[in-house]
């Protein structure tokens, strides 16, 4: 009898004699079905015409011309191409959906070096307390420091980095997809010598409008010459600020987060070392010199890594002509507008406090940087995971995008929160054991805690912003929602801080700065499903009313926990246990997978405070 096909029969036969007459068999041009291997292997038809396939051996692959090629339209087989060339598979060293492990170490390292670069900021304003006070020489510095604060925000952390980590991002999605030439070296080419030479005018022309600038952001200064010489030598910062930006976006794009998060700690260091080193013969223009000096490391820091990325890759095949990729000029705008709206609430404070008695900038300056602390940890988490928004987008994974969001929001309300409470219980306990001694007395310490306290009302919105404005601009295209809800809320800060300053002084200031980033917070979380990721806002929304109430009963009981040691040390340790308890207590941290990492922070952050300063 004739064989069987060896599909349809589990059954053994014996063998054919070489005399047999064929078996049926499938024409080679005929789709057929995959089927799993008989148990027992049949005799192989000896036909001259057909070749005989030995049992238990996989299939060839749709290249080998003995194996029929499925068809596309079949549903129930997998398509192949069957003609042009065959796409890459991505790159596994840089793959587009880092694991939950990745961004736990990236952010524990970015949060481990920005502690310590927040650290070495309070080391830095220690030193210029203790050597300068808080006086006319410091005012003037201050305002020269206007210059660093607004390149930092525009060129490192907010403005540049919107537009430059997703063109990054999208130009590694094109490399992984196998775009011809190097789509990231084209990136590098098309962008960097325009934005340097951009830098290095705006740089100059800022050193010789210094005067004037001084005039404008400090018109009651006592000492405007002084502040003419301290921003005319942070001048320098636009040029190698911009550099140190642009080199922090293209790795953090690449997902290398070491380099970037060591540059803020150089800087402090150098400009220490300028100020006890050169303070004696140079005043407080050290401590200018030194923010110039130590801009120049941060980029030098960073260079090498950057230089190992872009050789790292090679091109897949060779570079169209004329592939060098500007900016999107409407994207840049845009981002720099909204960090320069943002960042002009700096501006606003310090030219209504400089109509107020000496020492009103200095306690804005040190309320708010100490404030910014609980502020800084909680945004690690979406300084990491910003690029790995900007590739889900250019893989055009919305869903994966939305997750992370949110959950983001979620993580960093609750860190904030937080912190605020442990501020607004611990203020006058931080403050004075941070910055009273020297020339820093027990009266700057009692004001700059009740501007502090004041000023932590606005924790909230700064960091709701901060993670909400990358979703607007993680999809790399130019949106001018932002811009208007930032201009809204820096237009609330001038209408309120103006009244405010005359009857509350810097508390006022302070007041009005809260409410006009919250403002900004509200408009960017009620449009951003619109113009960004599309967040759930009710969901958003009803996960902070719990975090809220925990953080104001937990600041009620730790203030009153804080003061009652007469040592300063002993009642800051007593108001900050106390505030992590009750917010525990209270339902601010709903699940165990959130209270670890929020604990962890906050223990931290104590011991490293205590390592620095008790010592």
């Amino acid at each position: 009898m004739p064989a069987r096909p060896p599909h349809r029969a589990p059954e053994p036969t014996p063998p054919a004699p070489a005399h047999a007459p064929a078996a049926p068999i499938t024409p080679p041009h005929a789709p057929t079905a995959p089927t799993p291997p008989p148990r027992t292997p049949t005799a192989p038809a000896t036909l001259p015409h057909t070749p005989a396939a030995p049992p238990r051996t996989p299939s060839p692959g749709p290249s080998d011309p003995r194996t029929p090629s499925p068809r596309p339209s079949d549903p129930r087989l997998p398509s192949v191409e069957t003609s042009g060339p065959r796409t890459p598979s991505p790159n596994p060293s840089d793959p587009a959906a880092p694991t939950r492990r990745f961004l736990a170490r990236a952010a524990v390292l970015t949060a481990s070096l920005s502690v310590a670069a927040a650290l070495l900021g309070l080391v830095r304003d220690q030193s210029l307390a203790r050597l300068f006070g808080a006086g006319r020489d410091t005012d003037a510095f201050l305002v020269a420091w206007t210059v660093p604060e607004f390149a930092a925000t525009l060129l490192i952390e907010d403005g540049l980095a919107f537009a430059l980590i997703p063109a990054f991002s999208a130009a590694l999605a094109r490399r992984a997809r196998g775009a011809a030439g190097d789509p990231v070296r084209s990136l590098v080419a098309g962008t960097l010598p325009r934005l340097a030479l951009a830098f290095t005018a705006a740089g100059a022309l800022l050193a010789v409008a210094a005067p004037w600038c001084v005039a404008v952001l400090a018109p009651g200064l006592p000492d405007p010459g002084l502040a003419v010489d301290c921003t005319r030598l942070t001048a320098s910062c636009v040029l190698s600020f911009g550099l140190a930006g642009y080199c922090s976006a293209a790795l953090r794009a690449h997902r290398r987060f070491l380099a970037p998060a060591a540059i803020y700690i150089v800087h402090n260091v150098c400009i220490v070392t300028a100020m006890y080193a050169l303070g004696g013969r140079w005043g407080v223009r050290s401590a200018a010199f030194g923010v110039a000096a130590g801009g120049c490391l941060m980029v030098l820091v960073q260079l090498p890594s950057l230089v190992r990325e872009l050789r790292r890759h090679r091109a897949a095949g060779p570079e169209p002509a004329g592939t060098a990729r500007p900016l999107d000029v409407p994207l840049l705008a845009s981002v720099l507008l909204f960090a320069l709206a943002r960042q002009s609430q700096v501006l606003i404070e310090r030219f209504l406090a400089s109509g107020l008695p000496a020492g009103a900038i200095s306690h804005l300056n040190y309320a708010q940087k100490v404030a910014q602390i609980p502020m800084t940890l909680s945004m690690m988490l979406s300084t990491v995971t910003f690029p790995v928004v900007a590739r889900a987008l250019a893989d055009g994974d919305t869903e994966r995008a939305r997750g992370r969001v949110e959950r983001d929001l979620a993580l960093a309300a609750r860190l904030v929160l937080l912190g605020t409470a442990a501020v607004v219980a611990c203020a006058p306990q931080l403050i004075g054991l941070l910055f009273q001694r020297g020339a820093f007395t027990a009266a700057d310490t009692a004001a700059t805690a009740g501007v502090m306290r004041v000023y932590a009302l606005g924790l909230l919105g700064q960091t709701l912003t901060g993670v909400l404005v990358r979703s607007c601009f993680s999809a790399g295209r130019a949106t001018w929602y932002p811009v208007a809800a930032m201009a809204a809320g820096t237009a609330a800060t001038w209408g309120l801080g103006a009244p405010a300053a005359a009857s509350r002084g810097a508390a006022g200031i302070a007041a009005a700065n809260a409410a006009g980033i919250t403002l900004t917070a509200v408009l960017l979380l009620a449009g951003t499903a619109r113009r960004g990721v599309p967040l759930r806002t009710g969901p958003v929304l009803r996960a902070l009313v719990r975090p809220l109430w925990a953080a104001a009963g937990a600041a009620v009981a730790g203030r009153l926990v804080a003061g009652l040691p007469a040592s300063v040390p002993a009642g800051l340790v007593a108001g900050g246990a106390t505030v992590a308890v009750v917010f525990v207590l209270l339902g601010g941290v709903p699940g165990v997978r959130d209270l670890g990492p929020a604990l962890r922070s906050v223990r931290n952050l104590t011991r490293r405070l205590a390592h620095v300063l008790v010592r």
